[in-house]
């Protein structure tokens, strides 16, 4: 997951730049080691804040040490949350874009899921929604993008990532 070749794929910082900012409280759904979360630490740089939720407590202590060695753990805050709610009740309102890269489809429950993150998302904030074209095929995608649009959150655009179908979802 935090393979160097993955990079040649995936470049956290060619495919978020655009959309993150200094500054900015991120929220990164699933971030595992933090393959996308030491980048977002840099791009939000010391006045922002990535908060990570994850479900394994595991990942998140990896992705702390990672982040010390890297120096950016104080600008992370990791949560452990349960598979069906992201439990922030804290940051509603306060997230100004979010990342769930590869993370929707193993969501049990896809709907509830989008209805947590409008309620988090600050109005006119985004989030950058992508899965895997070899495990989520396009009509389980629509399928994706319309539990999203059913928690208010529109379509803002579809940037191109390889081997991905993504969407930027933005808060109506």
């Amino acid at each position: 997951m935090v393979s160097p070749l993955r990079r040649l794929l995936h470049n956290p910082e060619r495919i978020l730049s655009a959309l993150v900012t200094p500054g900015m409280t991120v929220l990164e759904v699933g971030p595992a080691m933090g393959f996308f979360t030491l980048p977002l630490a840099i791009m939000v740089g010391p006045t922002g804040r990535i908060v990570c939720v994850d479900v394994q407590a595991r990942m998140l202590r990896a992705l702390m040490k990672r982040a010390r060695a890297a120096q950016l753990a104080d600008r992370i805050l990791p949560r452990v949350c349960e598979p069906t709610a992201l439990g922030l009740d804290d940051f509603s309102g306060r997230i100004d874009f979010a990342v769930a890269f590869a993370v929707v489809h193993e969501m049990p429950d896809p709907p509830r899921f989008f209805a947590d993150l409008a309620r988090l998302l600050r109005p006119g904030a985004r989030c950058l929604v992508a899965e895997p074209k070899g495990h989520v095929p396009a009509p389980a995608f629509e399928a994706t993008l319309a539990a999203a649009k059913g928690a208010g959150l529109g379509l803002g655009g579809r940037p191109m990532i390889r081997r991905c179908r993504t969407a930027v979802l933005q808060k109506e």
